[in-house]
């Protein structure tokens, strides 16, 4: 079967498609990237998409249905030019998250979807989960486990930096802190799209002060689960960004260490030997350079398209087990009362 994996992560930087065929064989899963391709947002859709926590109810719907028809629009070309798909699989753009309050909201209407490539999609991945009582998140654990096996723990250096831990034949995992979206907002007041392989980062000294105002935020408690949401960045951690007492180099050398040494601390907690690194994060050598330095652990960063592309292959996998109707987050990770099958279904026509 084949399945379009599309994947808007929280640092905004583009639309991740991997189209992915997947077969079953002797119970295990095995996949192929057929083809992938990565597309930046409209300037007028990305700035919607950076305020779209802060906006109005109508612009709120517009934008849910104006990103859907974007994400229609691009899926269709790109199959269009690496042939037809049976399933497309969509995270969607986070616009919400919060679990404990009993919901969380992935826009980018999966019926302009369906409608504008021409093919079955599935959306909101997450919300069956939250219903059970779960974080909704993380959801890519099973994905690392049936797909990417070798690795007792497997981190995302994305826009939010998470882990998922596999030992003893049991899966969990967590969010743990923010990683690009404060990278590429302090980039973007130096007027560049991002950081590019930490060199700025590098040119900054680390601020012990506000190094330790940023470990403190309320958002990093000590819940064996917990899963952030954009209005948690805006809220506490960007209040510290624009403090324009220190200078940029400084503020980004000081996110990169609170990045690195909260990861280098959970995993030296957990006694984790070997740990794949994937995510835009990834190819920011500054941060893997301090990620090591804080941790005994093996660190592997695989081959650039799987660094780039793997939330987009894991959500496609998502999609081919909603439509099997086989469980796609797992409890031991969300916290949720069971594992459930998540996911809704828009048919083209």
């Amino acid at each position: 079967m084949r399945v379009l994996g599309i994947m808007s992560g929280s640092s905004i930087d583009g639309l991740d498609m991997a189209l992915c065929e997947f077969r079953e064989q002797g119970g295990s899963m095995a996949y192929e990237v057929v083809a992938c391709d990565s597309v930046d947002f409209p300037k007028e859709l990305h700035d919607r998409l950076l305020n779209i926590s802060s906006s109005t109810a109508f612009m709120f719907a517009e934008t849910h249905v104006g990103l859907g028809k974007f994400i229609g629009e691009r899926a269709r070309v790109f199959l269009n030019a690496h042939g037809p798909s049976d399933l497309i699989a969509s995270h969607g753009h986070t616009a919400f998250h919060q679990p404990k309050a009993g919901f969380t909201s992935q826009i980018g209407c999966g019926a302009q979807i369906a409608a504008g490539a021409g093919a079955p999609t599935i959306v909101d991945f997450r919300s069956k989960d939250v219903a059970l009582g779960g974080q909704g998140a993380p959801l890519v654990p099973i994905g690392d486990r049936d797909l990417f096996t070798g690795f007792d723990a497997y981190i995302n250096l994305g826009g939010i930096a998470n882990i998922s831990v596999h030992q003893g034949g049991k899966v969990t995992g967590t969010d743990l802190c923010f990683c690009n979206q404060p990278l590429n907002y302090l980039a973007g007041l130096a007027g560049k799209a991002f950081d590019a392989d930490g060199k700025m980062s590098r040119a900054g000294k680390v601020d012990e002060r506000l190094l330790a105002r940023m470990t403190h935020l309320p958002f990093l408690t000590n819940a064996p689960v917990f899963t952030l949401g954009r209005e948690h960045f805006e809220q506490e951690l960007l209040p510290l960004l624009n403090d324009e007492d220190r200078s940029i180099p400084d503020r980004l050398a000081t996110s990169v260490e609170h990045t690195a040494r909260l990861l280098g601390r959970y995993m030296e907690g957990t006694r984790i030997q070997r740990c794949l690194v994937t995510g835009g994060g990834a190819f920011n050598r500054f941060l893997m350079e301090r990620l090591r330095a804080c941790t005994s652990v093996e660190l592997v960063v695989p081959d650039e398209r799987t660094v780039a592309f793997k939330e987009a292959i894991i959500f496609a996998y998502l999609g081919w087990l909603r439509w099997h109707g086989k469980p796609n987050a797992l409890a031991s990770v969300t916290g949720s009362t069971r594992d459930s099958i998540g996911g809704a279904l828009y048919l083209p026509g």
